[in-house]
């Protein structure tokens, strides 16, 4: 027995053993037997039925002696566990064992003592019936005359109650007890109005209804005060529908009360600023309001109606009372309040408007909480959306103003006289100035519009302000109105300028078509993307494309070069028109140097050669030959050709040599003086050369000449040759303009005798 007890602790060891123990006593795992049919075999060892004999009888038949032997001692060994088993699970079980006799001692001595109390109960029982019996038998016979004199009780206190009825109204309106007067009223009301026929009965009513009538009249006084407490007020209104006052009547009576006071609020000065506009506004008319919606929900909505009050629909009559009269309450405050708004003009600090109109918005709230369905919080959203429309147009206007206050001091720095000519010294800080002056102004009023999508601002959620305010309010209204207003009144400039500029300095319409220009390029891109992720612009709906935009920037750009370029060319062309009109040509004085208008024409080119390379790249020329500066002018020849044949010409002579000389034209490119010009400083060179050139040789051909007034071309054209030639895209086009004015000076001459080739030169180098 000591050896089997470290092997029943191992739990494989014990589980084998509960194994063979249910198979021995045939149970499941559950521990019930299987139903299963019985077996009749004598022969089964586990059946009911084994017979030992015929089991014995049927081994020494069927099996062999080695057989025999192995299954006695199969069996031997099977007993042996069983034995093991059993020992096993009884040293196992023993306390359990112990326990359950422990209790079941127990539970017959509990048992024992409850039959005892039972018994004792029975008869308590019994003699409670038997009592109950005895009264039941000897009250038999007063019953029915108790009944009847309870009824007669019962109706006589009725009686007394009735005739003690007004004089119970009377106390109770001494002591403005008026909710017991009422319910004591209302117990007695039917029965006075069944036997009102009856004179005494008639009495008591008649008194009651004076009563009645005094005390509805004091509920009428209360309620009109309207001092007395939210809770004496709803009584008050109760005890009135019970005494049928009118539900519309009372309704009508405590808004008009409520009206009176909401229109005695002293109305916020207009000076003040607009946050604290909205905040004694919101403090006094909006809190007010609310408080009005309360008591009025309190009295006739939400208060429970009961008996005949139920059925007369109250709270749907008193809600729609409520919504007129808050809507036209409304409607005057939100007329203040927008006229107020209208009052802010200055863009300085948004801040502060944007405050408010958060605040405004957000208190108009608690009148969408208490009153479901009011269109008061939707009519409030609408003034918060002008409001910020509006802002956004006195934003433009602020862009415009400062874009135009930014141009007068750009023309006024280009006319300070201690700069040099045209303000070429600082055409190229000016563009860097007024370009990064505008950028900084628009984000700086993108940064205070954006206040309006800010995250801690509660109409920043709606809606409107995350699509429509974005996208048509900002970058269309706002910002793409700004770059078309500047590509706009930068066109003006060339629409309103005269044929000599007007008033409109040369340079500013150089600066503008280069600040265009940079517009086109980069600056529309990037003003438009800082806008679209600054404000999470969605474009639901249909928006200006940055390349609409660009062409259009670079359309403006394009006319005011070329105006630059019309302006420049005439204002040189004035200079040679008055120096070719205002000379004798015909009896002039021998050439000795160059005329001091071909100097300043030079000196002119020159600057602005240095004012637009400040502000425009160099561009691409032809090839010059080594000899640009010393070139002949071919049309010379034709002059010496007519000079030198002229005693043997025939009168049609000078016709055949205009006529070769008009051959030798269709022959030669034809140059178009006012075609547009490229963004670089050749193109915009080469175009006002052209025009002044162009006008050079008209006006030459308007003029006669002597001898010495045709050399004096010749020194001037020379002189214009040695330097314009640097200027231009190709060389050989100065050298035409000027070969055909020297070659129509020679045409317009009386005396064509042409200066000498080295004799001009002497004298153009010493000029």
């Amino acid at each position: 027995l000591a050896g089997s007890v470290p092997v029943a602790e191992d739990p494989g060891r014990r589980r084998r053993v509960h194994g063979m123990l249910k198979l021995y006593y045939g149970l499941n795992e559950e521990g019930k037997a299987p139903e299963q049919p019985e077996s009749l075999d004598p022969c089964d060892i586990n059946g009911p039925h084994f017979d030992p004999e015929l089991y014995l009888n049927k081994l020494r038949r069927e099996c062999s002696l080695t057989e025999l032997m192995d299954q006695e001692t199969c069996m031997v060994r099977q007993i042996r566990s069983l034995d093991s088993d059993m020992q096993t699970l009884v040293y196992e079980n023993y306390n359990k064992f112990i326990s359950a006799t422990d209790t079941i001692r127990k539970m017959k001595n509990d048992f024992k003592k409850m039959e005892d109390e039972m018994d004792c109960l029975s008869a308590n029982m019994a003699a409670i019936t038997e009592f109950s019996a005895r009264i039941s038998g000897t009250l038999q016979d007063q019953h029915a005359q108790i009944t009847k004199l309870s009824g007669v009780h019962t109706l006589l206190r009725k009686l007394q109650f009735l005739f003690e009825l007004p004089a119970r109204l009377n106390k109770c309106l001494e002591l403005q007890a008026y909710a017991q007067a009422v319910n004591t009223h209302r117990r007695a009301r039917c029965v006075l109005q069944q036997y009102s026929h009856l004179p005494s009965f008639k009495g008591i009513q008649d008194d009651c209804h004076a009563i009645m009538d005094k005390l509805a009249q004091e509920l009428r006084q209360k309620f009109r005060d309207g001092g007395s407490s939210a809770k004496d007020l709803s009584e008050c209104v109760e005890l009135l529908l019970q005494l049928d006052e009118p539900a519309e009547e009372l309704c009508d009576k405590f808004l008009s009360h409520a009206r009176s006071r909401l229109d005695s609020l002293p109305s916020p000065a207009s000076n003040t600023d607009i946050l604290e506009f909205i905040d004694r506004g919101c403090n006094e008319f909006v809190s007010s309001l609310c408080l009005v919606i309360t008591s009025y929900q309190e009295l006739f909505i939400n208060h429970a109606q009961k008996g005949e009050l139920a059925s007369k629909n109250i709270p749907q009559m008193a809600n729609g009372k409520l919504h007129v009269f808050v809507d036209d309450l409304a409607a005057r405050y939100f007329m203040l309040v927008e006229r107020r708004i209208q009052e802010e003009k200055g863009v300085g600090d948004n801040s502060l408007l944007v405050r408010a109109l958060d605040r405004f918005h957000r208190r108009l709230q608690a009148v969408a909480k208490l009153l479901p369905g009011s269109a008061v919080p939707n009519k409030g959203t609408e003034i918060v959306i002008r409001a910020a429309t509006e802002r956004v147009k006195q934003y433009l206007s602020a862009l415009q103003s400062f874009y135009m206050d930014s141009l007068t001091d750009v023309r006024q720095a280009l006319a300070t006289p201690r700069l040099s000519v045209a303000g070429t010294s600082v055409a190229g800080p000016l563009l860097s100035s007024l370009s990064a002056s505008i950028l900084n102004q628009i984000k700086s009023v993108l940064a205070s519009v954006h206040l309006f999508t800010a995250k801690d601002i509660t109409f920043s959620n709606k809606p409107y302000f995350k699509g429509e305010f974005c996208s048509q309010g900002v970058r269309e209204s706002l910002v793409v109105s700004f770059i078309k207003f500047v590509c706009q009144s930068s066109r003006q400039f060339c629409e309103t300028a005269g044929d000599k500029g007007g008033s409109t300095p040369p340079a500013l319409l150089l600066l503008l078509s280069r600040l265009c220009l940079d517009y086109e390029t980069s600056t529309i891109s990037y003003i438009l993307t800082l806008t679209d992720e600054q404000f999470l612009v969605q474009h639901h709906s249909p928006v200006t494309p940055v390349t609409t935009l660009c062409a259009e920037a670079r359309e403006a750009a394009q006319k005011l070069l070329n105006h630059y370029v019309k302006v420049q060319g005439l204002i040189i062309s004035q200079m040679l028109r008055k120096s070719v009109e205002t000379r004798d040509w015909v009896n002039t004085i021998e050439p000795r140097n160059v005329r001091a208008v071909m100097k300043r024409v030079v000196e002119d080119t020159t600057s602005i050669d240095v004012q637009v390379g400040l502000l425009y790249e160099e561009g691409v020329r032809k090839a010059h030959s080594s000899d640009s500066s010393k070139r002949t002018f071919s049309v010379y020849s034709s002059s010496r050709q007519q000079a030198r044949y002229a005693a043997s010409y025939t009168p049609s002579a000078p016709m055949d040599t205009n006529l070769l000389s008009n051959i030798h034209k269709l022959f030669s490119e034809r140059i178009d003086i006012f075609s547009s010009v490229e963004f670089n400083k050749v193109s915009v060179m080469t175009g006002i050369i052209k025009i002044s050139l162009k006008t050079f040789l008209e006006c030459v051909r308007l003029r006669t000449f002597g001898r010495y007034g045709l050399q004096q071309i010749q020194v001037d054209c020379h002189y214009l040759q040695m330097y314009l030639w640097r200027f231009v895209s190709d060389e050989n086009l100065v050298h035409f303009l000027l070969d055909e004015i020297v070659g129509s000076a020679a045409h317009r001459c009386l005396d064509p005798a042409p200066m000498e080739q080295s004799v001009i030169e002497v004298i153009c180098e010493r000029g």
